[in-house]
Order: C-alpha cells, then sequence, then structure tokens
C-alpha cells in the first residue's frame, strides 16, 4: 500500500502528513485522537541523515506535545550501506533513533509501529522493534535476512535451512512467522481507523514496563523458551 492510500485510510483528510524524499512526517486525527505520523517510504534505507530526521520529530514531540501517541510508518530495506554513512556514524544515529523512541515511551508517549510494506534488518529493529507495540499490513514483508545471505553467516545450506523455516518462524521470513514470534503483534485488516484506536487503547491499558513479545511468542508457538528462559535468567 503506498503510503498515501495508508494515511487516507488511517486519518481520512485529517492529516498533515507530508513526503520530503524518502520522510515522512506530519500529524493526523483518528476518533478524535491527535497522532504524531514519522516515517519512511520507497523501501529506504536508514543513513545517518534519514534517522536523524526521525528522531527529531520524536524529541520534537516530546518537547512541544506531552502524552501525544506517535505512529511510526515503516518501509525500509534495512541501513544505508555506505562508506559515507559509516564514516559519518551510521551506528551512533539509529542508536540514537532507538533511544528517542524509547525516551518517548518512558515519558508518556504510546509509541506504535506499523509496517506497511517492507521492514528489514537495523531500519526495522531501531523503529517498530522498539515501540510499544509492533503491527503490520497482511501484505508487508518482514525479514532479517535472505535464506542464501543467512546460509553464508550460519555455514548451514540453503536446504537446511529450508526446511527448517517450514516448522521454525525464526529461520523463516514473512509477516506471518514474525506473528507467531510475537514480534508483530497484529494484522491490521478491513477499517484502519478501527484497528489504530485498539492498538492504542490496548497499549494504554497495558503494562509497558514489561515487553509481551516473548510471552506472545510462546502462546504462539513462535518462540517457545524465550520468555521461560528470560524469567529464570531475572530471578537467577
Amino acid at each position: 500500500m503506498q503510503w498515501t492510500d495508508l494515511t487516507q485510510a488511517l486519518f481520512g483528510t485529517q492529516h498533515s502528513v507530508t513526503q520530503q524524499g524518502d520522510f515522512l512526517s506530519g500529524e493526523g486525527r483518528c476518533n478524535g485522537q491527535a497522532w504524531t505520523v514519522v516515517g519512511s517510504t520507497n523501501h529506504a534505507p536508514i543513513g545517518v541523515e534519514l534517522a536523524l530526521a526521525q528522531a527529531r520529530v520524536v524529541l520534537d514531540t516530546i518537547r512541544q506535545k506531552p502524552g501525544q501517541p506517535i505512529l511510526l510508518l515503516i518501509d525500509t530495506q534495512g541501513q544505508q550501506l555506505r562508506h559515507r554513512d559509516e564514516v559519518l556514524g551510521i551506528n551512533r544515529a539509529m542508536a540514537h533513533l532507538g533511544c528517542c523512541i524509547d525516551f518517548a515511551r518512558r515519558q508518556g508517549h504510546v509509541v506504535l509501529g506499523l509496517v506497511y510494506d517492507q521492514a528489514l534488518s537495523g531500519g526495522f529493529i531501531t523503529s517498530g522493534l522498539i515501540a510499544d507495540a509492533c503491527h503490520a499490513l497482511p501484505e508487508a514483508e518482514i525479514r532479517v535476512m535472505r535464506i542464501p545471505a543467512m546460509s553464508r553467516v550460519t555455514k548451514i545450506s540453503e536446504d537446511r535451512l529450508l526446511e527448517l523455516s517450514k516448522d521454525n518462524p525464526v529461520f523463516a521470513p514473512g509477516v506471518n512467522n514474525y506473528v507467531r514470534m510475537g514480534g508483530v503483534q497484529s494484522l491490521w485488516t478491513g477499517d484502519l481507523q478501527a484497528c489504530l484506536s485498539a492498538a492504542f487503547q490496548s497499549a494504554l491499558n497495558s503494562n509497558r514496563q514489561e515487553d509481551p513479545r516473548p510471552m506472545l511468542g510462546k502462546e504462539r508457538g513462535g518462540r517457545t523458551k524465550a520468555h521461560d528462559i528470560a524469567h529464570a535468567v531475572a530471578g537467577a
């Protein structure tokens, strides 16, 4: 889905979201609730400038609009892979974005992520996976690594990884596997305004100090050990 169609579905005409290159920012109003909207489009690689631009919107919201919820619109191919960004400190810029999102949550802002197209690697980790909850459209594509790249890194054959991916979502790309693992809380279909409002109320009513993803992964059969191991370590 194009971001223009998405913002129309979420906010109707009650939004000021604009595009500057690959950068999206603005505000929207859904069922009477004002939202800060920030994100990316065009399968954007997240470089230094884009990471800092998104972080600035988050910080401005904390400073100027206390408590206003933030919606992250996610469409990224991951971090920008070029020498210039490495020299400028892409790792610090992306860490700064993640810290700003976490700081917003600690200051009482509900932060929701919505993967509406593509979410890969570091560009997803420092946005949607740090939000109070991350949701996705059914047609979205989410993965950390393609099977061939995973094979090169793990030294496990592609055939073996494909076989493992049939039963273990950790080895398989795809939005449904991230739902099973708990990384994506739900898929939004139908009335997207109703989905956004319901996700907002769910975040408000949840224990925002506890990460729900390990329990979701256990309940959905995608990560059966993470929750119990984390609690065992915390209690050790």
